[in-house]
Parts: structure tokens; C-alpha cells; sequence
């Protein structure tokens, strides 16, 4: 009766631990693609030799049959080993297809070795992009508000509007010319970056003359500011 017993206990022991394995195997698995996520993965098509991409079929140690593949930006690709073996690499690069996002708060998250451009050889102007997804080079920013990287046309950053006027006949009134593209100014900071000169000489923002959006006009007076014919006046605005 007493081996009975031990029996019996020994046997309810074991279905416990059973049971507590299969417990923690459950709570293991992550069966979501992200912590936003309610969908399982989806296996890959099985790989093929020489190709990228695809699932890699293994057994464990105990006989389970198990899928090893990678997504969102990590590429796989298996090939024959020298030695007749088959070796599959998990390497970056690639395609994401989930948002991705990285907290380097309190660390240094750094790429060293970036290729750089010889601006003596290649002016910014020349290689700059016209359009997105062409040719040329844009600029790569960060968007404080979320940290999502994006990119920005060089031109749309850093560019001028040049207009030069020539007077036609001596002025009697303020001389209004047009400067297409000029925005509306405000004095202490945008202001800074617009140069009126007339005849070489530079013009005074709110005394020798006024800027208002696609307009710059001469404040004129006979004695301090006269307009001439030929008087040649240049506008020169930064963005």
C-alpha cells in the first residue's frame, strides 16, 4: 500500500510540472508583430538555396519542427557552405513593413563612415535634387513632434529670389516693384534677410523703402531718395 501511495504521489507530481511547462510555453509564445498588433505571424514561403528571403525549416534537440524567417528590414539568405553544410545569414537590409521605432534616450545611437561630398568639385547648387525621388541630393530631417525621419528639397531650405529694376524715367512718387515670390516680412528677424540696393549703394528696410509680399517699393523724395532713369535698383532676398 505504501509503494502504492508513493506511486501515486509521484505521478501526481509530474502531472503538475506537465502541466506548469505547459503554462510558461503558453505565456511565452508572442503571437503579435508588435505590441500595437492582434494578428499572428504569418509564416514565410520555405526558402530556396541561393535566395534571399523565406522561412528556414529546423528540428530542436526533442524533435519539434520549427520556422526561423526575418522581416521588417532584416534579410535572410541561405546558401551552400563551402564545406558542403548549409548556412543561412540574417544580415540588415531591407524592406520595413511595420513603423519601427528606436529610443536612444541617455545613449549615443551613431553611423560612422558616411560617405562626404567635395563641395569644391561638386557646389550644392549642381548636385542639389529638382524633385523628390529623382536625381540629385535632398536633405534627411527629423520631426521633432514624432522622430519620424523625412526628407526636404535643398532648394525649399536654402534659396534667394534676385530681381534687378531698372527706372525707366525720373520718379515723382514712390516706385513700387514687383518681386515674385517675396514674402510678407517681420522687422527683427525675416526682415534680416532682404537687400535692397540702388546703384550699389544699400537701401534702408522702413525708411528708403518698404517690403511688403511680392512687392518692394522705393519710398521716394526729391531731396533724400529721387528715382532717375537708369537709377538701376537690385532686391536680393535669402529663404
Amino acid at each position: 500500500m505504501k509503494t502504492m501511495n508513493t506511486i501515486t504521489s509521484k505521478f501526481k507530481i509530474a502531472l503538475v510540472a506537465v502541466g506548469l511547462l505547459t503554462i510558461g510555453s503558453m505565456s511565452a509564445q508572442r503571437t503579435d508583430t508588435s505590441t500595437n498588433a492582434a494578428t499572428d505571424f504569418t509564416k514565410q514561403t520555405n526558402t530556396v538555396l541561393g535566395e534571399d528571403g523565406g522561412s528556414v525549416k529546423v528540428i530542436d534537440n526533442k524533435g519539434t519542427i520549427k520556422y526561423l524567417q526575418a522581416s521588417n528590414g532584416i534579410t535572410t539568405f541561405t546558401d551552400t557552405a563551402p564545406n558542403g553544410g548549409v548556412i543561412t545569414t540574417w544580415q540588415l537590409g531591407g524592406t520595413l513593413t511595420d513603423d519601427t521605432y528606436i529610443d536612444a534616450t541617455g545613449q549615443v545611437f551613431a553611423i560612422s563612415g558616411i560617405k562626404a561630398i567635395d563641395a569644391t568639385t561638386n557646389p550644392v547648387t549642381d548636385i542639389a535634387a529638382t524633385a523628390y525621388d529623382s536625381t540629385g541630393f535632398t536633405l534627411l530631417l527629423r520631426d521633432e513632434a514624432t522622430g519620424e525621419f523625412k526628407k526636404m528639397l535643398i532648394t525649399d531650405l536654402v534659396s534667394g529670389i534676385r530681381k534687378v529694376h531698372t527706372q525707366g524715367a525720373n520718379a515723382a512718387a514712390d516706385v513700387a516693384i514687383t518681386v515674385s515670390g517675396l514674402p510678407a516680412l517681420t522687422a527683427g528677424t525675416t526682415e534680416a534677410k532682404l537687400f535692397v540696393y540702388r546703384n550699389g549703394a544699400k537701401l534702408r528696410s522702413g525708411v528708403d523703402f518698404v517690403a511688403t509680399a511680392d512687392t518692394v517699393t522705393i519710398q521716394y523724395d526729391a531731396a533724400e531718395m529721387p528715382m532717375y532713369a537708369g537709377d538701376i535698383v537690385e532686391v536680393q532676398y535669402i529663404k
